[in-house]
């Protein structure tokens, strides 16, 4: 793996969690507006997972599809959601950053 490669992963792992983060929020906004005798339709992302083969090459995978799954009707559970999938974020964003700077030190060396 190499600097770019960091820059690219750390990319596609932010862009999925921007997606989870937006599903998130759709839920929170279905779980206030719900009342007990309407329930609500909560998303749930599927996710590609990784064959056995790709382990070694496998980035940030990307979302296959929505399916619904009945709420709780609790908005402080999907509260905590959009603040994991916020951390998530963050972290990548972090990583992204990390691969930057390390991309920028490789050109200065090489420049040198």
């Amino acid at each position: 793996m190499n600097e770019l490669d960091l820059l690219d992963r750390s990319a596609q792992a932010m862009s999925l969690q921007r997606d989870l983060l937006d599903l998130a929020a759709r839920n929170v906004a279905a779980a206030q507006a719900s009342s007990p005798g309407h329930p609500y339709a909560r998303l749930v992302a599927d996710i590609a997972r990784p064959d056995d083969d790709d382990a070694d090459d496998a980035g940030a995978q990307p979302i296959t599809g929505v399916h619904r799954e009945p709420g709780t009707g609790d908005p402080l559970a999907e509260l905590i959601a959009v603040l994991d999938a916020q951390r998530a974020y963050e972290s990548d964003a972090t990583l992204f950053d990390t691969g930057k700077r390390i991309a920028e030190r490789t050109l200065d060396v090489e420049r040198a």
